[in-house]
């Protein structure tokens, strides 16, 4: 049985070459009104964030956003889908899709709340803001996690992973590029009917409660789309002054039909794509449990569950492996991460057959002045599934982290608690 917050595609996902991730230079100058093509989601996006399986809340905000669309600035063909994530974040990809996470759509009060950030994501595909933000964007941002201590070649391994949070929708925006995005986002959620003056309430809530929280290591909305001093009253300004030139005396909040439509919406982390309570992740679906290094922080996706040191220097990745024998599945895994002459042997591990294979990456002749990773891997086998285990960190260090990954491994086990399990 797959991971079932570990999506079909994640391991696809996992090894995904660095090019692919890597910022593409606009296909059309920004001025030349290029096709868009985001009805469907992006696979790669799934596979890291998941689908959120709610089929009346994905038809609400789809209807929703053909509304919006059908008087914007730019028609063409879009696309709106709700991930199952608990970032409080929604992101638009240049090719005309518009993403909310299921903990965006939590917090938002009511419908013109929605309406607003909505509007917001599609004013920055209609400025193209997504397409000059990848021209002058680096690769480097995909090695931040872990700090340059890795080289660049580990990302290509991992496709990125060690960033928390898909670079390939969550691009950081100028605040130029936040201010043309917000009035735009008034213009269209007002000219649909609705109050946008609701959409500077929602970015005020969000700004107390990242305040409240202390911030976060995963980007929330804030963080890829900054705030300024005066954000708050210029909206409020920005939504007076489209009231009064549309020439409406009412327009929709409806907060009670916008609380009804995400009744039952889980708030926070999913208890059933797995948690972590004390130093352990349990994951009750598929009943087994991994020891988490002390102090390490965790990020949990549909894609993987990761572990990173507190400073970068290594990380722990969770995820499905090929299927096949375990033998087979470790070979498999350690010709697509590039490991030069990996070293396999075969063990058990608290019952389960395993495969236990260390080496370098291969020097990548693209990248010459950095060094390759050293990686550190265990396929374990559960019944018909594979699971992978990879510990990751610079050469030089790999001595400090190697007895934490392996005490990682040696804690895989069945999961049996019943009070974890319900």
């Amino acid at each position: 049985m797959p991971f079932p917050f570990f999506r079909a595609g994640a391991i696809a996902l996992l090894f995904l070459p660095l090019a692919s991730l890597a910022p593409r230079p606009a296909a059309h100058p920004a001025t030349v009104a290029s096709p868009l093509q985001g009805a469907k989601p992006d696979p790669q996006v799934i596979a890291q964030f998941g689908m959120f399986e709610n089929p009346k809340l994905q038809q609400y905000i789809a209807t929703q956003g053909k509304k919006m669309t059908a008087i914007s600035d730019r028609p063409g063909d879009y696309g709106f889908t709700i991930v199952d994530s608990p970032i409080i974040n929604a992101f638009a990809t240049p090719d005309g899709h518009v993403y909310f996470t299921r903990g965006i759509m939590a917090y938002f009060n009511n419908e013109a709340q929605f309406t607003g950030v909505l509007g917001h994501e599609l004013g920055h595909i209609t400025a193209r803001h997504g397409q000059k933000q990848q021209t002058k964007s680096t690769i480097a941002s995909l090695g931040l996690l872990l700090g340059q201590v890795v080289a660049p070649r580990v990302m290509q391994s991992v496709g990125g992973l060690a960033q928390q949070g898909l670079q390939l929708g969550l691009l950081k925006y100028s605040r130029d590029a936040e201010n043309e995005a917000d009035v735009l986002g008034v213009k269209y959620s007002s000219k649909v009917g609705y109050d946008a003056s609701q959409m500077a309430d929602f970015f005020l809530t969000l700004e107390r409660t990242e305040k409240a929280s202390g911030g976060g290591s995963t980007p929330g909305f804030l963080s890829t789309h900054p705030n300024s001093a005066d954000r708050y009253q210029r909206v409020k300004g920005l939504a007076a002054q489209a009231q009064q030139s549309l020439n409406k005396t009412s327009l929709k909040v409806n907060r009670d039909s916008y609380l009804r439509s995400i009744d039952g919406l889980v708030f926070g982390d999913d208890p059933r794509q797995g948690f972590v309570e004390g130093s352990v992740f349990y994951q009750p679906e598929l009943k087994l449990r991994l020891p988490v290094p002390s102090g390490w922080k965790t990020e949990n996706t549909p894609a993987q569950f990761q572990m990173s040191e507190p400073s970068g220097k290594a990380v722990l990745v969770f995820t499905n492996a090929p299927a096949g024998t375990v033998a087979a599945s470790a070979t498999s895994i350690a010709k697509q991460i590039g490991l030069a002459s990996a070293q396999a042997q075969s063990t058990t591990i608290n019952g389960f057959p395993a495969v236990t294979f260390e080496g370098d990456q291969a020097a990548s002749s693209s990248s010459s002045s950095s060094t390759p990773a050293h990686v550190r891997g265990y396929v374990i086998q559960d019944g018909q599934t594979n699971y992978a285990l990879l510990g990751l960190s610079a050469p030089a260090t790999f001595g400090t982290y190697a007895p934490q990954f392996d005490q990682t491994a040696q804690g895989f086990q069945r999961l049996t608690d019943a009070a974890r399990l319900n």
